[in-house]
């Protein structure tokens, strides 16, 4: 798999962790039960853990049992986390629960939780440097007074690194 620069030059230095929320972010929020799969989600984490520097945490409010339920889920469906609620797979408990991760994908960030679509552009376009996340909201400024404000602003995003890549998808 091709790996575009920014991730490149990112995984050079270090492994990049992705902490992951489970309810509501990779199934429909139905806690304690488990809810219907969010489209996408499965296939974009399974194309993430593809890259071997990419480290994925199944980073949930989920313990115990219900937690474990949370990782079947997923391992069922093809995708195996690094660490459940840990740093690593060694940390004991009780942790601090405090995640030490290079991105967090939860559907409690600011502005709701992108498409998984877009989620997977930003990574691999370089949406985690500030400056291109910067650059890429001063060039959606021009277009925001053309498109409505109902508008997902991550979807507005993901246009504007499309256009700043010179392609579409």
């Amino acid at each position: 798999m091709l790996i575009e620069p920014f991730l490149a030059i990112h995984l050079k230095h270090k492994n990049m962790i992705i902490a992951v929320d489970f309810d509501g972010t990779i199934v429909e929020h139905e806690y304690p039960r488990i809810g219907k799969p969010i489209p996408f989600a499965i296939d974009t984490l399974k194309l993430l853990q593809q890259e071997p520097e990419v480290r994925l945490i199944l980073w949930s409010v989920r313990e115990d049992d219900l937690l474990q339920e949370a990782v079947d889920y997923c391992e069922s469906r093809g995708v195996k986390f690094y660490a459940a609620n840990k740093n690593y797979p060694e940390e004991e408990y009780p942790s601090p629960r405090k995640i030490n991760a290079d991105l967090f994908i939860d559907d409690k960030n600011l502005g709701g939780l992108p498409e998984w679509g877009v989620i997977y552009k930003l990574i691999r376009a370089g949406g985690l440097s500030l400056y291109n996340f910067e650059k890429l909201v001063q060039g959606e400024t021009e277009r925001e007074e053309r498109i409505s404000r109902k508008e997902n602003f991550f979807l507005r995003l993901g246009r504007a690194i499309e256009k700043a890549q010179g392609r579409s998808y």
